[in-house]
């Protein structure tokens, strides 16, 4: 009897079609963007939408995927018994309880999910590849990594300059691989540039592009804004049935719709935006549900954010359901502002895990008791701490846990100290940390509650002048919009790169002042000479293209 035949494999517009055309895309995020945050993410959608969230793994190494075992048990976890070797193909069905599904690429909670390579070897890519696609929608190729270990390795961004490569990469996935493959890049200095390099990456087979508005230098202190604008000349110029993802200035869930009206983009993505606010792409639903729980917060002033703790607990329990597989601790209520000032103790800690107390020092006249015994021999002592987990999930809390509550523990530095200390793996201490997060949210909601002014910002950081301001200089009307109480999730807003320069944070040479002050000539010629503005000021054409476009409103130049 023969084999039934394969489906055919979806490409483009049909495939994206396929998954249910997703407006949010929650970003690759090297080391972040794993099972547990892509699941914390997802729960703040009502049940019903989070399918509609399209999500990436963290970046993998290629080669090391595809060469070692343990590398691949540790960084993808679709079974029990981990990733077959060598790898299934993607229409054979697992036949025992070890390769039911487990975490990555889950049916009912992971989906859809694209897992990220970056690689500079195609046949690498392939085996590797050829590993996840049983457990993924698609397989992406990063080319937007613009570290300097990229540099070193040679791929992500600084595969810009290898278009043979990067068209070998692309294709040799699209022909023989069972699901499609997928681009992630960066503008490069030109738009025209970056035109010609959005066509190679679709001629070589990808399906769609997902496209960060920055440059590759664009990083650390010059980070600076991602331009909208070359992702709307892309949207003009390409064909209209491609797809395309923007990516860059999302602080918030009304930067998205901005993002998607002035790009023209099918769909908008999240990277740091989503680390300082998991419920960035919750729209007023999943708001309403969150206001009902008490986890979402509004102010007097109408803005509204999720409360941290409330947002630190569905992490931890996520990791007690998901990876630990045991029922996180009973816990008391979410503290609420209508709560007395005696802050009750978490009686899933102990008692000692909020207030410390250390033993009183010896009064003068008393002798300190001295050590009688001879000391051991020097040898190396024995750790007392739990073996380091090898999961991605747990691996990865610390670091969520800082990006979480950065305006927290700038306030509260005795819980900065605890995490910084905190171990992978040690939920006790994570959970010590909980209750302290819960005790000082609900001191700070009483405060805000009897006072809520000494929660605005300090007259030098609200940005009054901001109308007079060029949005692409000045980061005031984005500090402004994004400020909160402190615990309550909120965006980190970058200093442009000339605020940082005017501070004294980001220092320049000779030769990088003389190449800043070129582009910024270039800047000002090309807007010269490209840029035409209409009567009512609402329309500006292209000389060199003759197409029209929209102005994009100042209040889509965010900063981020």
């Amino acid at each position: 009897m023969p084999l039934p035949s394969k489906p055919p494999k979806l490409m483009g517009r049909a495939f994206y079609e396929s998954l249910g055309s997703p407006k949010h895309i929650l970003a690759p995020m090297v080391d972040q963007s794993e099972f547990a945050w892509r699941l914390l993410t997802r729960s703040f959608l009502p049940t019903s939408q989070r399918s509609s969230l399209l999500a990436y793994t963290p970046m993998l190494h290629a080669r090391l995927f595809k060469e070692t075992q343990s590398f691949r048990d540790h960084h993808f976890q679709p079974t029990r018994s981990g990733l077959p070797s060598p790898p299934k193909p993607s229409s054979e069905t697992p036949s025992n309880g070890e390769q039911l599904p487990y975490l990555d690429g889950h049916p009912a909670h992971d989906r859809p999910l694209l897992v990220q390579f970056c690689a500079n070897d195609p046949g690498d890519l392939l085996q590797a590849a050829q590993y996840v696609a049983p457990y993924c929608d698609a397989v992406d190729l990063n080319l937007g990594c613009p570290q300097g270990i990229a540099r070193k390795g040679h791929y992500g961004s600084f595969l810009q300059e290898s278009p043979n490569l990067i068209h070998s990469l692309i294709s040799k996935l699209a022909q023989n691989l069972d699901v499609p493959v997928t681009a992630k890049m960066r503008i490069l200095n030109t738009k025209e540039e970056t035109l010609q390099y959005a066509k190679l990456l679709l001629d070589a087979g990808a399906s769609w592009i997902a496209v960060h508005g920055r440059r590759r230098e664009q990083k650390g202190h010059e980070t600076g804004l991602a331009d909208w604008t070359v992702i709307r000349y892309l949207r003009d110029m390409l064909p209209k049935d491609t797809v395309i993802f923007a990516n860059g200035n999302m602080l918030g869930y009304e930067d998205l719709d901005r993002c998607l009206e002035a790009t023209g983009a099918d769909g908008v993505m999240s990277a740091e935006g989503n680390l300082c606010d998991p419920g960035i792409f919750a729209g007023e639903e999943g708001r309403s549900i969150g206001g009902k729980t008490g986890e979402y917060w509004r102010g007097q002033d109408g803005k509204g954010g999720w409360r941290m703790d409330a947002v630190m607990r569905r992490y931890l329990d996520i990791l007690y359901k998901f990876v630990l597989e045991k029922e996180p601790p009973k816990r008391r209520p979410l503290p609420t502002s209508t709560e007395n000032n005696d802050i009750l103790p978490n009686p899933a800690t102990p008692a000692e895990s909020t207030h410390q107390i250390a033993p009183p020092a010896p009064e003068a006249h008393e002798k300190i008791p001295q050590e009688t015994t001879e000391p051991p021999p020097l040898k190396k002592r024995k750790s007392n701490h739990p073996p380091r987990p090898t999961s991605p999930n747990l691996l990865a809390v610390q670091a969520h846990l800082f990006h979480l509550l950065r305006p927290l523990v700038s306030k509260h530095t005795h819980i900065r100290d605890k995490l910084a200390r905190a171990r992978p793996g040690d939920m006790d201490a994570y959970e010590e940390m909980l209750a302290m997060v819960e005790d000082v949210t609900s001191q700070g909601l009483q405060e805000y509650e009897r006072d809520p002014s000494r929660f605005d910002l300090p007259s030098e950081d609200t940005g009054e002048e901001v109308e007079e301001v060029d949005d692409w200089e000045s980061s005031k009307r984005a500090v402004r919009e994004c400020h909160r109480p402190w615990w309550i999730c909120q965006a980190y807003v970058r200093p442009l790169p000339k605020e940082a320069l005017g501070k004294g944070s980001l220092s320049v040479g000779k030769k990088q002042k003389r190449k800043m002050m070129e582009e910024e000539e270039r800047e000002q010629k090309r807007k010269a000479e490209e840029m035409k503005v209409d009567g009512d000021g609402r329309e500006e054409r292209d000389e060199r293209d003759g197409v029209p476009r929209e102005e994009i409103p100042k209040e889509a130049m965010v900063c981020g």
